[in-house]
């Protein structure tokens, strides 16, 4: 597996990164260590959870993602070097008015309990899940900032930032000699291109942040799952696609099964593949739920798509300033 930097920093992770929100939600803890056993040892390296997953599930009180992942981690006697390790902070994880934010006091309680459920020292990469209006960026950086020097973060990112909002954190950083966000997580993927393609992939290529896309399967829509003229599977997962059920999107499903076909490849490993050809891409986020589904996503790893491939799959996804 070739591995690659994350950003402009030395750190070596591979390129794809194993996303755990599924792990509590849809997948048992048992299930999730044999996903995670089978990651690690197809080579991924790089594992990404937030303290909130997945709170949203009725019975879920957040940090079952991370609680699974330590336990995993020490049951199997996980060299701990051997992970590059992410997790997010700023959702709500209690009832006081600081158990949610980027303020000061929110960053260094649940940092501890992060560690505490990861049962480890340190985390490799310590995200800030969104932006918050109530917190001046420099006490957020700050904080950040504090938690390198003790040990305890390795490298700090961020997650659903607006490039103006990345530009004021790293200007922030600049200005204070502070730790500055070296990744971002975008929403990115052949169905949503523009948020990420408008204005952030510019900052992150000028200043060489590292970017991890998250759903790049587009909820499952680019797996080809979704036909036209067939009825949608009764479940909530394919009613949350049903915007997405347009002609030319369809007509985006049709190509891609054709480019599949001549590579021997599925669906999947296309939409994969179209984003691991980009060279600003570090690691897709991908959310295997069985070591089936890891497997197929590890296959995307051996297309290498044509530039005809790549320039068709682009001008069927095109996007303008008029769709905004």
């Amino acid at each position: 597996m070739d591995y690659k930097k994350l950003g402009r920093t030395g750190l070596k992770v591979s390129p794809l990164c194993m996303g755990t929100m599924q792990f509590g939600w849809s997948v048992n803890e048992s299930d999730t260590h044999k996903i995670l056993s089978a990651t690690l040892d197809a080579g991924i390296n790089f594992i990404d959870t937030a303290d909130v997953y997945s709170k949203w599930v009725v019975g879920n009180p957040g940090g079952v993602s991370e609680s699974f992942i330590g336990n995993w981690m020490k049951q199997n006697k996980i060299p701990r070097d051997q992970i590059v390790l992410a997790t997010k902070v700023r959702g709500e994880m209690g009832k006081g008015p600081n158990d949610q934010g980027l303020n000061r006091v929110h960053i260094m309680n649940a940092v501890e309990a992060s560690l505490h459920r990861l049962q480890t020292d340190y985390i490799d990469l310590y995200q800030s899940h969104w932006t918050d209006d109530d917190t001046p960026v420099d006490e957020t950086l700050r904080a950040f900032d504090d938690l390198v020097k003790q040990g305890k973060v390795r490298y700090a990112g961020a997650s659903n930032y607006a490039a103006w909002e990345l530009m004021q954190a790293l200007w922030t950083s600049d200005k204070n000699h502070l730790v500055r966000y070296d990744s971002i997580q975008p929403h990115y993927n052949l169905l949503h291109r523009d948020e990420f393609e408008h204005e952030l992939r510019a900052v992150c290529v000028s200043y060489g942040i590292a970017v991890i896309p998250y759903s790049p399967l587009a909820g499952g829509f680019l797996t080809g799952k979704y036909r036209k003229n067939t009825p949608l599977p009764e479940s909530k997962r394919a009613e949350g696609r049903k915007r997405e059920m347009t002609d030319k999107n369809f007509a985006l499903i049709d190509e891609m099964e054709v480019i599949a076909l001549r590579h021997e490849a599925t669906i999947s490993q296309i939409a994969l593949a179209w984003m691991l050809a980009d060279p600003i891409i570090t690691s897709p986020i991908i959310g295997a739920t069985s070591i089936e589904q890891l497997e197929e996503n590890l296959g995307s790893l051996k297309v290498k798509l044509g530039e005809d491939e790549i320039a068709s799959l682009n001008k069927l996804t095109a996007w303008s300033d008029a769709d905004e």
